[in-house]
């Protein structure tokens, strides 16, 4: 089984400077770059703290671009 699927395990959920959000196990040392916004909890409740609160899959740089291209386009 993996770590990840584990329904009993004990989860973070971690997000990077990208706003990205990832399923992090209580037992593995949380990687550079990555903060810890929920947990430790249960799997279900981190997804969906995932899931409630990452409601935009582009990256946040993507995003700032996508924006600053458009006040562009206005000028």
């Amino acid at each position: 089984m993996n770590i990840l699927d584990n329904p009993d395990g004990s989860f973070f959920v971690v997000v990077n400077d990208e706003g990205q959000h990832a399923l992090w196990p209580e037992l593995l040392e949380i990687p550079a770059g990555w903060t810890a916004t929920h947990g430790p909890a249960d799997r279900v409740s981190c997804l969906d703290h995932a899931t409630a609160n990452w409601t935009d899959m582009r990256p946040r740089s993507l995003v700032t671009y996508l924006e600053d291209a458009d006040r562009e386009t206005v000028r």
